[in-house]
């Protein structure tokens, strides 16, 4: 009988719909699930850890352990090679650390590949997860663009029995796999394998649900799906419509659809009215004819728009597969696509080809994430060497030691030492609040002389911490007391740490306000900057006159630095975003208090 696995918990907890839910709907939303007969809750990846940290309001580890503590049902995490859940490799001790705290929080299947495929990446982490006792599911990537490929997942399907896989997932990332193939490919994998074969496919080609029911066929015993509001908007196999189709076809998989769509119910009260990161039907249409991730599409459509270059979107797309070619071809898989979008992106932009070469790239090339597919074009490769040399390439990953050492006792535990190591200052700032709010409650229970109305207190905040309430008051015995949500910045896109050479111009989404005061609000997803440079003088401060035209800020997404412009002439009266911080677009960035006449210069 195939099982099917439910991603539900873990797609509302990353881009686009983190923050759309309180956690409490998050934490319903899996109880529901959990009576639902599904094999595995996949509850957390790279896109649930990096969000989390970067909005910086809760540690990763705390949603693991509130579902853990909630439901029976396994709970499973999505991992990148030695990537893990981060955009760069760790060290071996990392690895195994991290794979630790998972299995103590509760994670017992982790779904683990190569963005690369190269099965030697998997190594370590597989030990681990073996040690931990966990059961070791090893993807394999199919992106499809040259021949042979499936021979070549095939013969990395051989050498995972090894390793101590226990199933080989397919992920196709980008919805090409056409059913035949699908059928052809978990058959060749199985009697290769000798090892049960699940299916994992996203896309927006409409082809999931068909290549799902061949790959069932075929064999596969797993399949990865999502409710239907999440299915639909995010391109993956609704776990509504295969339950039924296969209950047709004479699969049962023991999968309540009632409880699918009960938990639906939950989440379109919070995302049914409002448009989640629209994907436009040109975007899916372009996503689908050139065999890319449909997010990746729309990423780049929306830096392309904020450089004025909209009409380039063809263009770089193409420019993706000649750069993917000659890097040899590598899966799309993240954070490999968006490396070789952002260098695609910046050859369009630039109109010359590896004039600029980001860092990450750079190790993509030199060898720094493993060994591709193909070799490395010769001429691409000497132009990297001319670029960068090898004694560039970043220093090897930092070990526990060198984290601790660096943190200056910082890491209280096990996990956050792993935070701190792949995410770096964005982890210390999230400790460093989660410090400093742990010490306000004590203070404040130290200080009320009143256990009871202390514990009243505790329980407000708890109360519009979890729900979707803005401010609660209440008034009792001479008592008043107000707790208010504060705003939380989210993150939305895809940007990497190492600067650009390039700079761009965008205009400020700019409107005036009832009282005159003019907002101005960012128009891409992006971080903040206000200085040119570490150290340097910020562009404007509250109280300075501007003129229009002038640079307010930079925002930088993509490895692309651009400079957001003023429209009106007045005075800075607020600036809402600290420096450094991630920005989504829309997000008042700046009040303006219009004048009449240009200020003096």
């Amino acid at each position: 009988m195939p099982r099917l696995v439910d991603t539900t918990v873990r797609l509302l907890s990353q881009e686009p719909f983190t923050g759309h839910l309180p956690t409490a709907e998050i934490l319903q939303v899996a109880e529901i699930l959990d009576k639902a007969g599904f094999a595995c809750l996949e509850i957390s990846g790279g896109g649930v850890f990096d969000a989390t940290v970067r909005r910086k309001v809760e540690s990763p580890w705390e949603r693991i352990r509130a579902i853990k503590g909630r439901v029976s049902t396994p709970l499973g995490i999505a991992l990148r090679g030695r990537f893990l859940v981060g955009s760069r490799p760790v060290s071996g001790d990392i690895v195994g650390r991290f794979v630790g705290c998972a299995a103590e929080n509760g994670i017992e299947v982790f779904r683990l590949h190569d963005p690369l495929n190269d099965v030697s990446n998997l190594r370590e982490a597989g030990a681990a997860i073996t040690s931990a006792g966990g059961a070791f599911h090893a993807g394999l990537v199919y992106s499809p663009g040259r021949t042979e490929e499936t021979d070549t997942l095939v013969e990395g399907a051989r050498k995972l029995p090894e390793l101590g896989a226990t199933r080989i997932i397919v992920n196709d990332p980008t919805g090409a796999l056409v059913p035949h193939r699908a059928q052809e490919l978990v058959e060749q994998i199985k009697e290769t394998s000798g090892l049960p074969v699940g299916f994992y496919v996203q896309g927006s080609a409409g082809m999931g649900l068909a290549a799902a029911l061949a790959a069932i066929e075929a064999g596969a015993d797993l399949v990865a799906t999502a409710v239907y509001p999440l299915a639909l908007t995010l391109h993956r196999v609704s776990g509504e419509s295969l339950a039924e189709s296969l209950e047709g076809l004479g699969h049962a998989t023991g999968v309540d659809t009632a409880r699918l769509w009960e938990a639906s119910d939950v989440i379109d009260e919070y995302i049914g009215d409002e448009p989640v990161a629209p994907l436009a039907p040109r975007i899916a249409v372009r996503a689908a004819e050139y065999d890319l991730p449909a997010g990746l599409v729309a990423a780049l459509d929306v830096h392309l728009r904020a450089n004025a270059a909209s009409d380039r979107l063809l263009e770089v797309l193409e420019e993706v597969g000649r750069v993917r070619a000659e890097a040899g071809w590598p899966p799309l898989a993240a954070p490999i696509g968006q490396i070789l979008a952002s260098q695609a992106l910046l050859h369009v932009l630039e109109a010359r080809r590896y004039g600029t070469v980001i860092d990450e790239f750079r190790a993509l090339i030199q060898g720094g994430y493993g060994v591709t597919p193909e070799p490395i074009d010769p001429t691409v490769e000497r132009a990297v060497e001319l670029l960068a040399p090898r004694a560039a390439l970043a220093d090897e990953p930092p070990t526990a030691d060198d984290v601790r050492e660096r943190s200056e006792g910082l890491a209280a535990s096990e996990e956050e030492l792993v935070l701190l190591a792949m995410f770096g200052t964005d982890a210390e700032e999230l400790l460093r609040r989660i410090r400093a709010r742990h010490s306000r409650e004590a203070a404040l229970i130290a200080e009320d002389a009143n256990a009871e109305r202390a514990g009243r207190i505790r329980e407000l905040v708890k109360i519009v911490q979890e729900s979707g309430v803005g401010e609660i008051e209440i008034e009792d015995e001479g008592m008043r007391v107000s707790v208010r949500r504060a705003d939380e910045p989210t993150l939305g896109g895809t940007s990497f740490s190492a600067q650009p050479e390039t700079e761009s111009a965008a205009v400020a989404l700019e409107s005036p306000s009832a009282d005159g005061i003019v907002r101005v609000e960012s128009p891409m997803v992006g971080v903040f900057y206000r200085a040119p440079s570490p150290g340097a003088p910020t562009f404007v401060d509250v109280g300075d006159t501007i003129v229009p035209g002038q640079t307010l800020c930079l925002l930088e997404a993509m490895k692309l630095f651009n400079e957001l412009k003023a429209e009106v002439a007045g005075m800075v009266r607020a600036i809402h975003v600290e420096n450094a911080e991630p920005v989504e677009f829309g997000q008042l960035l700046f009040e303006i208090e219009p004048v009449l006449v240009p200020p003096a210069v």
